[in-house]
């Protein structure tokens, strides 16, 4: 059983020193027994504590870093069964299958395309993050020249699949630079394949039939002295697979068991007959605690509901996604251009935003800091009232940047507008549209 906050707080430095990221030891102790941080971002700890705190610094699932560059990723790190109870921090990332028998045109044809599958949302970039590239003729110069070409010629990141530890020797020679994952360590091969991970300090999957087979070799891979491992508990049918994830998350969060605390992979491609059911499967494994997903291909319609079920349940719903407070430009304004106000909740904003750009009405929109609140939220818990409103857009500049005293507030807090024109003397606020899709037709006719 792990330390207690106070436990491990008695075996500090008490420097309070604000090297770790946290103010006090005292909530540095308290992080790392909810698994929040790691130990080694303590620089005066000594080292009979650590060896004490170990067990209790350690997240229960080990987060595990795979790829390089601007599609690298963490995965696992998690603390909680349930994303209501705290937050899930690694979004599931999402891989497609290439296997080695595939011409070197078609495979840039490929990442092409799938390279393209990426787009905008809320001020984040929504896009999948890996290649799986499966060794299927045992060709070793074959499987390298396409693991390199993958490496040095996409963004992607690689996961290098083959049974055969020669052929993952080259693969791994040739694509080194990407931090590939090597699938897999089995009962056969557990010995070469953890040496060659341990070698080259790469992360490492672990296939087995049964879960009881997984914890068998992973407690011989961290023998050896290998940290970064992704499970594969081997069941391809959906209710074992569901029942799989279910019974490692919990074991590792619940039990503590060691040996299952580490991210899964999941093959969606190995489950069903087409990719549409792949992707009813993906959306269950992103849900349900898979830490990487394999689909056979991307397309945009089965890839961006997933990327967007992804997004909603990686986001922290104590800490609500906030764009910066200001005065943003949209489309070159100038000393006349209308002056518009939203809270900074950033789908608030990018909706205001991409509303205002579609009328193309040159305009200034003031972005309130209500910690993140939308704007009948951030009203009714008064962050969004009448003087607070004022207070922000005398303090904002705006009134240096345009030659009129007219403001424009979001429909739904009209009932701010008397005290706004009370803390604002000379100014006109002008009560705008409840419904964003409005905002068009309501610059257009404003500046007729």
């Amino acid at each position: 059983m792990g330390l207690t906050g106070i436990q491990i707080f008695k075996l500090l430095p008490k420097t309070n020193c604000g090297e770790c990221g946290v103010p006090t030891c005292l909530a540095f102790a308290m992080n790392l027994a909810s698994g929040k941080a790691e130990l080694e971002a303590c620089p005066y700890v000594s080292e009979e504590a650590k060896e004490k705190l170990a067990e209790a610094s350690a997240p229960p699932i080990r987060p595990v870093a795979i790829g390089a560059g601007v599609r690298a990723f963490k995965t696992g790190g998690e603390t909680v069964m349930f994303r209501h109870e705290k937050t899930f921090y690694n979004p599931t990332a999402l891989a497609a299958l290439i296997t080695s028998d595939i011409g070197e045109a078609e495979l840039e044809k490929r990442l092409v395309t799938w390279n393209a599958l990426q787009y905008e949302r809320v001020g984040l970039n929504l896009r999948p993050e890996l290649v799986a590239l499966k060794d299927v003729t045992g060709d070793a110069a074959g499987f390298a020249s396409l693991a390199k070409k993958i490496a040095l010629e996409s963004e992607f990141g690689l996961i290098l699949m083959a049974s055969n530890v020669d052929v993952m020797k080259a693969g791994v020679e040739a694509s080194s630079v990407k931090r590939p994952l090597l699938y897999a360590a089995t009962a056969d091969n557990a010995d070469a394949m953890g040496a060659l991970a341990k070698e080259k300090g790469l992360p490492l999957a672990v296939k087995a039939d049964t879960i009881d087979g997984l914890m068998a070799l992973t407690s011989k891979l961290t023998g050896m002295g290998l940290k970064d491992l992704v499970l594969d508990p081997g069941a391809r049918e959906p209710k074992k697979v569901f029942e799989n994830q279910v019974a490692i998350r919990r074991a590792a969060l619940k039990a503590g068991n060691r040996a299952l605390g580490f991210p899964v992979i999941a093959f969606a491609c190995e489950m069903a007959s087409n990719l549409d059911m792949e992707t009813v499967l993906g959306a269950m494994l992103i849900a349900k605690y898979a830490g990487i997903v394999v689909f056979s291909d991307f397309r945009g319609e089965n890839l961006f509901p997933l990327l967007l079920e992804r997004l909603n349940i990686f986001t922290d719903p104590q800490r609500p996604m906030t764009v910066t407070q200001g005065i943003y430009e949209i489309g070159a304004p100038n000393e006349n251009s209308p002056v518009l106000i939203t809270t900074n909740f950033s789908l608030t904003y990018f909706i205001v935003s991409g509303e205002i750009e579609g009328s193309r009405v040159p305009s200034w929109l003031l972005i309130m800091d209500t910690e993140g609140l939308s704007v009948m939220t951030a009203w009714a818990a008064g962050k969004f009232s009448g003087d607070a409103v004022a207070s922000f857009v005398k303090k904002s500049g705006i009134a240096d940047k345009i030659a009129h005293k007219r403001i424009v507030i979001p429909g739904y807090a009209a009932s701010i507008s008397g005290d706004m024109e009370e803390e604002l003397p000379g100014w006109e606020v002008i009560i705008g549209p409840r419904d964003a899709s409005l905002i068009p037709k309501f610059l257009k006719d404003m500046v007729k």
